[in-house]
């Protein structure tokens, strides 16, 4: 691949900057690339190209007259369909929404805007987020970019698929049970899951409980840095949120990994993976470990994590989508029925409990990094499933006690307010991506960052575990 859009972010607004490039040649590129793969994808559900075009020669102009330049200037963006986005449909993944067009952006996509970046499009999600498959009964299911007939995840997976087929150069994503990071894991891009509050979220149902985050996606660390450094702001609505954390809106630049100390975890000690994830995850580890000062194999303490998680996230489900449910059962997909449902069968001794469950988790993470400089483990616990499945139903034989047991390998970190990056590691038996998490505790954003920066060059040099690339010819719409 060497068409412009195919080129990192990083490069592409370098060469903005320099006039070596066009705005306008740029997002060109990428709509011919959207034009050419996304019938056989699905992946950008909404387009504005005509707008997009207008701000890329107005972004030209500024560029030829010699004006300051925004973080993102000329970048053609996606936008994550559960973001709200001025005069541009945003659906939520949602029949009840399917024709809504806000009056207003979001903090977050105003904040792309304001930085230069050009919103060229809305990704595909599941309905309000909910399930790591990124399929709705507006849009359908958004395919993936090395087996179109498999899923990309979720619930990002529109973001995730528009980035590896080249679509894009950025776009944004959220995390809550692994949102961001399954999907980046299983298309074989960056996935960064911010602190709670780092990225504002002012029009979170549930403000008080900080699992829920936006965050970015790239092709590469230093790509989703990027865009993280447009997104990061300061907003009272989000209680998470109670100052800039400067250190992200400078370039990030790689760990000493010879001064790091990392653990390793195959399941974080609860999470049902399958037994090729684990051996090839032991493989991949065993062949760049030794880069670390320290390397040894731990699992945290996640104890009472998946009552903990599903109790909470029911709480969330209850009180957004409750009367949803209630009066619209018909028009909403069986993930957001299934958690409103479950949800309504826990009694407030449950919700107390796993409020305490919740609370000696986050700190025990918080203890093992008094030791210990990142937790790495798988990304997923499976390989990319056929998108017709609505979700894993089990592992091995294994039946999984809801649908969403098999992100326990996200979901687990979320609970303890981790951040967390997804690093392709090369690709499974079956061609498909593999992907890993760098973990750190809340507020280590930069470093985390840093760690996997650094890590990603070393699985770069390893024909083995560096990034793969779809086949975008096979992929295009004769």
């Amino acid at each position: 691949m060497s068409e412009l859009c195919d080129l990192s972010a990083i490069e592409l607004r370098r060469r903005i900057g320099t006039k070596e490039i066009s705005p306008v040649e740029l997002l060109q590129s990428c709509i011919q690339r959207i034009e050419a793969v996304d019938g056989t994808l699905n992946a950008m559900v909404t387009t504005c190209f005509e707008r997009a075009m207008d701000e890329a020669k107005a972004a030209e102009s500024e560029v030829l007259a010699g004006e300051a330049l925004g973080l993102l200037h000329g970048l053609p963006v996606g936008i994550k369909d559960l973001e709200s986005t001025e005069g541009v449909r945003t659906t939520f993944g949602s029949k009840l929404y399917a024709d809504n067009v806000p009056d207003a952006d979001q903090l977050s996509v105003a904040n792309v805007r304001d930085e230069g970046g050009i919103i060229i499009g809305k990704t595909n999600t599941p309905e309000f987020g909910a399930g790591a498959n990124t399929r709705n009964l507006v849009f359908g299911a958004t395919g993936n970019p090395f087996d179109p007939v498999k899923t990309c995840a979720g619930s990002s997976g529109g973001s995730a698929v528009a980035l590896a087929a080249g679509m894009v150069p950025i776009a944004s994503g959220s995390d809550y049970g692994g949102s961001l990071r399954t999907p980046a894991a299983f298309s074989g891009i960056v996935g960064f899951r911010p602190s709670p509050g780092t990225v504002p979220s002012e029009n979170k149902p549930a403000g008080l409980l900080p699992f829920s985050v936006l965050g970015p996606m790239g092709r590469s660390v230093g790509d989703a840095a990027l865009m993280l450094a447009a997104q990061v702001d300061a907003d009272p609505r989000d209680p998470y949120s109670t100052g800039i954390d400067a250190t992200l809106i400078d370039p990030i630049r790689g760990a000493d990994l010879s001064a790091i100390k990392a653990v390793f975890s195959t399941d974080l000690g609860c999470s049902p993976v399958s037994k090729a994830n684990r051996a090839l995850f032991a493989e991949r580890a065993q062949s760049f470990r030794h880069v670390f000062a320290d390397a040894q194999d731990c699992d945290p303490d996640f104890t009472d994590v998946h009552d903990c998680f599903e109790v909470l996230r029911g709480v969330v489900f209850v009180g957004a989508h409750g009367e949803r449910v209630r009066t619209r059962k018909a028009d909403l997909s069986p993930n957001v029925v299934d958690n409103v449902e479950r949800g309504l069968l826990y009694s407030l001794e449950d919700v107390a409990k796993a409020h305490l469950s919740q609370t000696r988790i986050a700190r025990a993470w918080l203890k093992l990094f008094e030791e210990v400089d990142v937790v790495i483990c798988p990304a997923a616990a499976v390989t990319p499933f056929p998108h017709a499945e609505w979700y894993v139903s089990e592992i091995d034989g294994e039946a999984m006690p809801t649908y969403m047991r098999w992100l326990s390998l996200s979901y687990a970190p979320t609970m303890a307010s981790a951040c967390g990056a997804v690093l392709p590691c090369g690709v499974d038996a079956h061609g498909m991506p593999f992907g890993i998490q760098v973990l750190g505790p809340p507020g280590g954003d930069r470093h985390v960052l840093e760690v996997a920066h650094a890590l990603e060059g070393v699985l770069a040099g390893n024909p083995a575990t560096q990034r793969p690339l779809p086949d975008i010819a096979a992929l295009s719409v004769k």
